[in-house]
């Protein structure tokens, strides 16, 4: 059974961190889909990742294409991927159940600790995965480094 981790985003941007979370992820060997629920803001995130480091480049494509299986990582705004990833990470409010908790090896939710409604919206996700049994931890980065503020 895997696990949710969510990262309450307050000093970094969701483009700084993701890149950051793709990388622990792929030296996992994972594969991993980054569900969003908005096209246009994965087009966003895709030339984002595109334009990073040169060093620091994380393989990846949009979701549509005719490799998305072969995909280490996808960007897709649908609730199944390609790709077949052993690691979810869901931004903007993408919907996560638990059964996807289950059989991934991580789900990651991302959300902006700036914006109310996505506050409001991660708490309402960590109820009721929790409620469903999924192991969770909760990450914040309030004191300028990620610390650990909660388990179930």
């Amino acid at each position: 059974m895997g696990a949710v981790y969510f990262y309450h985003l307050t000093r970094q941007p969701l483009e700084a961190t993701l890149p950051v979370l793709l990388d622990k992820a792929r030296q996992a060997g994972w594969k991993i889909a980054v569900r969003g629920t908005d096209p246009a803001r994965m087009d966003w995130l895709d030339e984002k990742l595109w334009l990073g480091p040169e060093d620091g480049f994380l393989p990846h494509g949009r979701a549509g294409g005719p490799h998305d299986a072969a995909q280490p990582i996808l960007l897709t705004t649908e609730p199944e991927a390609a790709n077949d990833p052993a690691c979810l990470m869901a931004v903007d409010g993408a919907p996560v159940d638990a059964d996807e908790v289950s059989a991934l090896e991580r789900v990651c939710i991302l959300f902006d600790g700036n914006d109310d409604h996505a506050v409001q919206h991660a708490r309402g996700q960590w109820k009721a995965l929790t409620a469903a049994g999924c192991a969770a931890q909760y990450w914040s980065e309030e004191t300028g480094r990620w610390e650990k503020k909660a388990e179930a």
